[in-house]
């Protein structure tokens, strides 16, 4: 998959498949696009083309940034673009400037004349341009002007809930990972360095990984224990994470932290990806370390009886588990 910056450094091609959209976190219903999009453009002889922005438009355009929330990285986009087969990606700088284009300028100038096109695939709720002002239909009125194909995604739903990255939000904010993972198409992660702690974790009989997610602006679940899979040193392995600010021993700031299950070794320095499977339950101050201990001791049950219920279902599920938990 080729990634670029500027339109500038693609040749122009005609029989381009295109579609255009901030996509994040690549859930269901972008997959289904995206995988719509490479399908159509191998039918056509063609190359699939995904244009998307960073940083995200909302981290520009709404009032509050720091208070925006991501489901994923850029990073993490093209990671899952290249798997869904993805011939070229074009990444543009969003400003503010850029936002003042009209949805006609956008497309004309980008998309018609820059990249070429001979079909455009967008979801059915698309706006794009200055004040969201374009929508299909307007795309379509511009499909017959410069001879184009406009496909129009219906909606992807999983157990009657449209999938959105809206939804996947809310769910993550109230701990629900487990719902958030059926609209993603996998579990929510995160990504960060180890940095050194207090070790009061292993004091407890519970050494844990002080995680400093990379991106500030990634959404973190809501505050809680939860049932992980921790991708570490290209070796998966299961951990209980805690995240939120150990109001037993006074803590202020917000952390992630991840124990890993059956593990010894040293983590300082490195980069682990945190995949949350199920929120056991909320956290909680304890009146004395045993009472913590004992709670963490009958986390690490209730954890380990999940995990063997988890790991049935990958084995039964196409693929099995070694290519469902890398």
């Amino acid at each position: 998959m080729r990634v670029v910056h500027n339109v500038g450094e693609l040749s122009f091609d005609r029989n381009s498949v295109v579609t255009v959209g901030s996509f994040d976190g690549v859930h269901r219903a972008h997959q289904e696009l995206i995988r719509h999009v490479v399908a159509r453009a191998r039918e056509r002889g063609g190359r699939s083309v995904i244009v998307t922005f960073d940083p995200h438009p909302k981290q520009v355009l709404a009032p509050h940034k720091d208070q925006i929330r991501l489901l994923s990285s850029l990073e993490e986009r093209l990671a899952i673009c290249e798997e869904l087969g993805v011939d070229i990606v074009v990444v543009l700088s969003f400003t503010y400037e850029f936002s003042r284009q009209s949805f006609r300028e956008f497309y004309e100038r980008t998309i018609v004349r820059a990249i070429g096109v001979s079909e455009v695939i967008e979801g059915y709720d698309h706006h794009f341009g200055r004040d969201r002002e374009g929508s299909i239909q307007e795309l379509l009125q511009m499909g017959r002007e410069f001879d184009f194909t406009v496909t129009a995604m219906k909606p992807v739903t999983v157990n009657d809930e449209v999938v959105s990255s809206s939804a996947i939000r809310k769910h993550l904010l109230e701990g629900r990972v487990d719902r958030a993972a059926d609209l993603l198409g996998r579990p929510y992660a995160v990504r960060g360095t180890v940095e050194r702690g207090d070790g009061r974790g292993r004091s407890l009989g519970y050494p844990t990984a002080n995680v400093r997610v990379a991106d500030p602006a990634k959404l973190i679940p809501a505050d809680g224990v939860y049932v992980t899979a921790v991708r570490w040193n290209g070796a998966s392995h299961y951990g209980m994470a805690n995240i939120g600010r150990r109001p037993t021993f006074g803590g202020r700031e917000r952390k992630v932290e991840v124990h890993l299950l059956d593990f010894d070794g040293g983590l300082y320095g490195t980069r682990l990806e945190v995949k949350f499977l199920r929120r056991l339950r909320d956290e909680q101050r304890f009146d004395s370390t045993s009472a913590l201990v004992r709670q963490l001791d009958a986390d690490l049950a209730q954890a380990r009886a999940l995990i063997q219920d988890y790991e049935k279902i990958l084995r039964a599920s196409p693929g099995g588990a070694a290519s469902q938990h890398s």
